[in-house]
């Protein structure tokens, strides 16, 4: 089914490249979901005064829906960089539910909330890499770390911390690659980056993802290797900011039922079979 329908295994593995928002050549914007259990899918933010139903996705197969929305008429996108955006989901039920596109590239939380928002992120000028990947070397000195507590002052630290103050340092000492914890955005930072609530967008506590393009490009030009910590066995139960009951269904992502509850993390299991 995989091969009939996706194109194979690899370009499966690739949904990012399709799914989520994405800018056309005619700076259109193509916005594309999986969305299972829904009967009606729809776009809303500020680009069109939260207005819930004036963008519908279409229904495509395979539980799939897309939107597109042509440019402005001065040829701009429709959709401004760091606009605020929600999907809204009409389920089975007839529920309407706001949620955050599972590949939301950019989430952040005011300070006078406790969830999460998604914001457009396409900048103008985005984070050019200057210096190639390092060539593997015969033998891996990794130095796992943490850019959040990567500071002896009492908060939570940078990315352009860690590009200034720390690389150096574990370049001087010897090591050839990092090991990036907690890089993928969770609402909970006692969990410490493992109850994922989008799996696509670094985390904003520490910067934007041009800070982390920074950091991964001077490592690259210290020749240090950088791997990204990626959790997949397990994600976070919030539903507001996160996958659980995405499409009014515990079944979404996640098992149904106590299969689908991690009872020690205390949270979701994914149906990888889906």
């Amino acid at each position: 089914m995989i091969e009939e329908a996706e194109g194979g295994y690899e370009k499966f593995t690739r949904g990012y490249e399709s799914f989520g928002v994405h800018r056309q050549p005619d700076n259109g914007l193509y916005f594309k979901e999986w969305v299972p259990g829904a009967e009606a899918v729809f776009l809303t933010g500020d680009f069109n005064g939260w207005n819930h139903f004036s963008h519908p996705y279409n229904k495509l197969e395979f539980g799939k829906w897309d939107l597109y929305i042509p440019p402005k008429e001065d040829k701009s996108p429709p959709v401004p960089h760091g606009s605020k955006l929600k999907v809204v989901i009409r389920s089975k039920t007839g529920e309407l539910l706001f949620r955050i596109s599972p590949w939301a590239k950019y989430v952040v939380r005011d300070q006078t909330s406790v969830i999460y928002d998604w914001v457009h992120w396409d900048p103008p000028q985005q984070y050019k890499h200057q210096h190639p990947r390092p060539t593997k070397p015969r033998s891996l000195r990794i130095y796992e770390s943490h850019v959040g507590i990567a500071s002896p002052e009492g908060k939570v630290a940078s990315y352009s911390n860690f590009t200034h103050n720390v690389l150096p340092k574990i370049k001087d000492l010897g090591y050839n690659c990092i090991q990036l914890m907690a890089v993928m955005e969770h609402a909970y930072y006692a969990s410490f980056g493992y109850q994922v609530t989008s799996f696509f967008a670094a985390s904003s506590r520490y910067g934007n993802p041009e800070e982390l393009k920074e950091l991964i490009d001077v490592a690259h030009s210290m020749g240090i290797i950088v791997l990204l910590d990626v959790v997949h066995s397990h994600a976070s139960k919030n539903t507001e900011d996160g996958l659980n009951n995405f499409d009014g269904t515990d079944s979404c992502f996640f098992h149904s039922g106590m299969r689908g509850e991690h009872s020690l993390w205390g949270s979701k299991l994914f149906n990888y079979s889906r």
